[in-house]
């Protein structure tokens, strides 16, 4: 057993000498740092005046800790490196031509050349470009992109409205035993808004809804555009929610009527009770009798809802949907909004 494991040892340890020689020679022989020594037996005898085995002195000793390490041998080849570089180009060929075209028409109008060079426009390989009616467009799904585009909005649309109307402002008071009140006709502008919100949330868009709708009638084709046809539906809009959401213009620091009472001594009510018509009492009262108009006269409530859904429609469609669509080779044919109550 113990000549079975010397034997063992014996040749663990002449394979690994073996092979460090191997790689200091391959070391050597590849980075040309130094020459690869030869072997004590294949120099032949050893010198008389020297150790034997020990490497003559113009080889450098590889166990000398003073001596540079030979360079790691580069995991990935060069071929490999280029191939992938190569094969990347081909891939993005698109977007680097359209970078270095951008680059190379800067460089030359910095140093005043002016050369008439190709045009070519920036796209991703995974994008399939053709020009349609002299717009580029991609074959995508256009319904999320527009959906997306209507959930960034973030202001609400708002139906203006205005108008006019007439309202008395009285006060009474009694001089002694006898009552007496002052009155005064005031003619006022009232302005008021109702608003649409066009962007409910994300419940409200989600598809088991039914509020969102995109139909693609036709695809892009033969340098013709597509047509698509949109659907959606949009809460009521809502009237003025407080006092504060009406404002009034055009009141006049007179009155175009007074009345008084004739309780003896008359004249004594417009002496002591027309100082207290102040700008501000006025216009309180004329606010709040707007803003009431502004939410149970049909006569301006009918106005005010019909103007906020139609700000909601042309909001959407031009600045929204409209743009989305044509940037993707379509056309708007259809474009519908009904109106649902908010739960």
């Amino acid at each position: 057993m113990i000549r079975l494991l010397r034997f063992l040892l014996n040749l663990l340890t002449d394979n690994r000498a073996t092979q460090r020689e191997l790689a200091w020679q391959q070391a050597g022989a590849s980075y040309g740092r130094y020459p690869v020594a030869p072997s004590p037996e294949a120099a032949g005898p050893a010198d008389s005046d020297g150790w034997p085995g020990r490497p003559s002195p113009e080889w450098p000793d590889p166990d000398d800790p003073g001596d540079p390490r030979p360079p790691r041998r580069r995991r990935v080849p060069r071929w490999a490196k280029w191939t992938a570089v190569i094969a990347a180009g081909l891939i993005f060929r698109k977007a680097i031509a359209s970078v270095a075209l951008v680059a190379l028409a800067a460089a030359l109008h910095v140093v005043g050349v002016n050369v008439h060079l190709p045009s070519i426009k920036f796209a991703w390989p995974w994008q399939t470009s053709t020009s349609v009616a002299g717009t580029t467009t991609t074959n995508t799904d256009l319904g999320p992109w527009v959906l997306q585009k209507i959930e960034g909005i973030s202001k609400p649309a708002l139906g203006r409205v205005n108008f006019s109307f007439l309202f008395t402002h009285k006060v009474s008071k009694s001089i002694g035993i006898w009552p007496c009140w002052y009155a005064s006709t005031f003619y006022a502008v009232g302005y008021a808004s109702a608003t649409v919100t066009l962007n409910p949330g994300p419940a409200w868009w989600a598809p088991a809804s039914g509020h969102y709708r995109l139909q693609v009638l036709s695809r892009p084709a033969d340098g013709k555009p597509g047509h698509v046809a949109v659907t959606m539906t949009l809460p009521l809009p809502q009237l003025p929610q407080s006092v504060h959401d009406v404002t009034i213009d055009n009141m006049p620091s007179k009155p175009i009527a007074t009345q008084h009472s004739w309780t003896y001594p008359g004249f004594g009510c417009g002496v002591l009770l027309r100082p207290q018509f102040a700008e501000s009492v006025l216009y309180a009262e004329a606010q709040q009798l707007a803003f009431y108009k502004s939410t149970h006269v049909g006569q301006i409530t009918r106005p005010l809802i019909n103007a906020a859904e139609t700000e909601a429609e042309q909001t959407i469609r031009d600045n929204f949907v409209q743009p989305t669509v044509n940037a993707f080779g379509y056309m708007l044919d259809e474009f519908t909004i009904s109106w649902a109550k908010t739960p």
